[in-house]
């Protein structure tokens, strides 16, 4: 930005004696982590060769019990050797190029940056194909996706649909019906340890409100309510670890998750979003090739960086997922 002159001063009036000075400090912008590694198991991932291959996993048989009287004969179960199949068939990549001529004379390396910056977007994307796929599988919610069995149908008013969301900034609307989404696990005898829980931003900014039950001691499970200064418990809350995405944001973006319902889908004011909870044992993923390599441009004097991500995910167990719809409006 050019300093102002005085009327009629005229010394070295191009003003090319003021320089442009580019920092080598580049403003980055931020990084996410990623939910779904912590949320999913790996079980599989070492039986995983390349793309599209495919593992069979045998279910454990339900066994039979019946009543029984001394003397009674009894007839043996044939065992059912049900398999279910995780493919690895989804594959997301960037590419980009840097000229000589901008490597040599740039301040600021660009290929390091612009590859962080690819990294993170292949997780972000990474993240929402997971999450969606563990939201349309959700054994446990109030409507079902078009193809997907439900365990257990709760009442609307318990976990919300896209006709009729749960207003979170009701009174403890939003505590409870993390209450109740552990009490569902607990009916379908989902173990207590590893359960996660995952929302938007924006349900813990309204579950952290002054004089919300998310902070007091019978809910966290602590001698003393740890939250504090609008901070999350490094705790559980209702039995659950705590995440936030992102990916839930209901913004109609690529990168966001939606609900695909039956009978609705999501209003258009973005204001309802789908929050989930369950078992780490829900769901498999496999990475198989997540890597950034260099090649020569044959077009032009430059490199050409592109990465890679592979992998695949399954729902294995959908009674171990809950899915609700809240509502901020």
């Amino acid at each position: 930005m050019a300093i102002g002159t005085a009327n009629g001063y005229n010394n070295l009036p191009s003003g090319n004696w003021l320089p442009a000075i580019y920092s080598q400090k580049v403003q980055k912008f931020f990084r996410t982590a990623s939910v779904v590694e912590d949320i999913t198991n790996t079980d599989y991932a070492g039986e995983i060769e390349a793309y599209g291959d495919t593992v069979n996993i045998i279910k454990e048989p339900t066994i039979t019990v019946s009543s029984y009287n001394r003397g009674a004969q009894i007839a043996p179960q044939n065992l059912a050797d049900d398999q279910i199949q995780m493919v690895v068939d989804q594959a997301n990549a960037f590419a980009f190029k840097i000229d000589d001529i901008e490597e040599r004379h740039s301040h600021v390396n660009f290929e390091a940056l612009a590859t962080s910056s690819g990294a993170f977007a292949l997780k972000r994307k990474y993240d929402k194909t997971v999450l969606q796929a563990m939201s349309d599988g959700a054994g446990i919610a109030a409507s079902a996706v078009s193809g997907t069995t439900l365990t257990t149908t709760a009442a609307a008013g318990t976990l919300g649909t896209a006709n009729a969301p749960i207003n979170v900034e009701t009174d403890d609307a939003g505590i409870n019906m993390m209450l109740a989404m552990a009490r569902l696990l607990d009916d379908e005898s989902v173990p207590e340890e590893n359960r996660w829980f995952v929302a938007p931003p924006i349900f813990y900014e309204k579950m952290f409100q002054a004089g919300n039950k998310m902070a007091e001691v019978q809910v966290t499970g602590d001698g003393t309510s740890p939250l504090r200064n609008g901070l999350a418990t490094v705790g559980t809350l209702a039995g659950f670890r705590c995440y936030k995405s992102t990916a839930l944001n209901s913004t109609g973006g690529t990168d966001q998750v939606t609900l695909t319902d039956a009978s609705a889908t999501l209003a258009t004011d973005g204001s309802e979003n789908v929050v989930l909870a369950g078992h780490m044992s829900s769901t498999s993923t496999a990475s198989h090739i997540a890597k950034t390599e260099v090649v020569r441009s044959t077009e032009s004097f430059s490199d050409v960086i592109r990465g890679l991500h592979v992998f695949g995910q399954k729902v294995l167990r959908q009674e171990a997922i809950v899915r609700g719809v809240v509502d901020f409006a």
